[in-house]
């Protein structure tokens, strides 16, 4: 799944795009370079941003879902936690509704999620404004798990298909960099919710907290990499990346080392 940001304010620089053409440049060469997916967001949910209104959201990715529809081959994710922007997402071309509250942001979400082909549930404490400020659990692994399950049965609930899920533990979103690493050494255990699992990691905050020196965005391709394949090798359904091409070589190397021959 590869990022495209129509934002001003993303925490990579290098995923946000100012305009409708260029993120259909951007996006034409991610599906050359191999993605499945699309990510489009008009509101960055980087810690301690501050949300934009449905309409400001609207006028920045809509024009972009607009023209990408018309031009990938690839379904096209809508990032976004609003009603409004969901529904007319959907009119526009998207297929899959990737919602950072898991349908809790809006109480018009889950009927408008309900049209959607795939819905991603991610787990986040808390708002983005402050959900690094002191994150607690008591098992982390199992507490979320138990706030996915709750939003699988409250989307069946609202007469979604449960079916049409696919689930994300949110790493980054409310959590340590003891809590992030804690969920990637055990990811495998998300699978018993029996549903295909999204992972997002690419460039975040805690890879750089690892590197030390070298802790900008742009200077954690490498561990973002390394965190994929072990994401991969936990049975991950999708990765949503910065970097598809690098990913996907990273990827078929990882798989070629574990392949039977």
């Amino acid at each position: 799944m590869g990022v495209l940001n129509l934002t001003p304010d993303s925490f990579y620089a290098a995923s946000r795009c100012s305009c409708a053409a260029q993120a259909l440049r951007a996006g034409l060469k991610m599906e050359e370079d191999g993605a499945d997916i699309l990510d489009l967001g008009g509101e960055s949910t980087r810690p301690g941003s501050e949300p934009v209104s449905g309409e400001e959201e609207a006028r920045r990715v809509l024009p972009a879902l607009r023209a990408l529809a018309r031009r990938v081959r690839i379904p096209i994710s809508i990032d976004t936690s609003k009603a409004d922007v969901a529904r007319r997402a959907l009119e526009e071309g998207a297929s899959i509704l990737n919602d950072v509250t898991a349908l809790r942001g809006d109480p018009k979400m889950p009927e408008a999620a309900r049209g959607y082909r795939t819905v991603i549930l991610m787990h986040m404490r808390g708002r983005p404004r402050t959900m690094q400020e002191r994150p607690r659990y008591r098992d982390v692994v199992e507490d979320v798990l138990d706030f996915l399950r709750e939003r699988i049965d409250a989307f069946e609930a609202a007469g979604g298909k449960a079916s049409r899920v696919w689930i994300d533990p949110g790493i980054g979103f409310g959590k340590t960099l003891k809590h992030n690493l804690e969920i990637l050494r055990r990811l495998e255990e998300f699978l018993r919710l029996g549903r295909p699992v999204l992972v997002g990691l690419s460039r975040k905050s805690f890879i750089g907290r690892i590197l030390g020196s070298s802790s900008q965005p742009k200077m954690r391709l490498e561990g973002s990499l390394a965190a994929a394949c072990r994401a991969a090798e936990a049975g991950a359904h999708a990765l949503r990346v910065h970097d598809v091409a690098e990913t996907r070589r990273a990827l078929e190397v990882f798989a070629a080392v574990g392949a039977e021959h």
